[in-house]
């Protein structure tokens, strides 16, 4: 006969239980636990992002069109600034004995050709930066939009400024670069965030090529005499070498950030709690 309690030995006690059993004291009924308390379950649906609906667009194809029209920037820049040498030059002659080299008609011709190709490079600098400038909002709103897929609560602006930023006075001195600081931030790898140096280089270029571009095309308008006027052209030279720098950070800028958006698309989804 087998134990009372535990039914696997044999009973050796004249009270039916095991030598093993008999030497323990009655644990009396065994107590069942009361059931833990149900957790309040997460709430379903779809999350309400804080910007709008967004969503993931490639920003490749548009950033190549970027990078290709800061180019044309660059190139419309290095033409205004061969324009202003040779201007420069034929002032210069002028200012020297008054006809230059070759008499009064050979001057006024070389004064003609130096003003018709300046004049050429001033539209084509003109076409070419709002041609680059449309491009860039188009791509700049798309990188912000994917930006806010990769973290909606990650962005001080509106979604609203991430165009008109670019057109309000003052505003516009700092809210792109707040912009593309979170943009940046929200678009690094998971658990990093990408150094802003290149950013903080770009800014101050650009804000330096909109206070000095202004003035220096101004000088340029007010000047009379061949002196005044290579005294303006220098400034606009200096101008337009600044101008080559910050669109070639510019370039920097597009191609870094939507190489950071492109891979961190492939990777996937963050786990939560990353």
């Amino acid at each position: 006969m087998f134990c009372k309690r535990c039914h696997v030995f044999k009973a050796s006690t004249p009270a039916g239980l095991c030598s093993g059993c008999a030497a323990d004291p009655d644990p009396g009924p065994v107590s069942t636990p009361a059931p833990a308390p149900v957790a309040a379950s997460a709430p379903t649906g779809p999350v309400v992002q804080p910007h709008g609906p967004a969503w993931l667009r490639s920003p490749v194809g548009i950033g190549k069109a970027v990078v290709v029209m800061l180019g044309v920037v660059i190139a419309a820049d290095l033409f205004a600034v061969g324009a202003g040498i040779n201007m420069y030059d034929v002032m210069g002659a002028l200012a020297d004995d008054g006809l230059g080299n070759g008499g009064y008609n050979a001057l006024m011709r070389r004064s003609d050709q130096a003003d018709s190709l300046y004049y050429a490079a001033g539209v084509a600098q003109t076409a070419a930066f709002f041609a680059a400038a449309v491009f860039f909002l188009v791509w700049f709103l798309r990188v912000r939009v994917n930006a806010e897929v990769f973290n909606p609560f990650g962005h001080t602006m509106k979604r609203g400024w991430t165009g008109w930023c670019w057109f309000v006075p003052v505003v516009s001195l700092w809210f792109p670069r707040r912009i593309m600081l979170d943009i940046w931030d929200a678009s690094s790898p998971a658990g990093t965030r990408a150094p802003h140096g290149l950013v903080n280089a770009w800014w101050t270029l650009w804000l330096i090529t909109l206070f000095i571009n202004p003035e220096d095309f101004g000088t340029f308008d007010r000047a009379d005499t061949a002196d005044e006027i290579r005294s303006a052209v220098v400034q606009v030279l200096v101008s337009d070498a600044v101008d080559i720098v910050a669109a070639v950070l510019a370039i920097l800028v597009v191609l870094r950030l939507t190489r950071m958006q492109h891979e961190k698309a492939l990777r996937g989804p963050v786990p939560m709690g990353v």
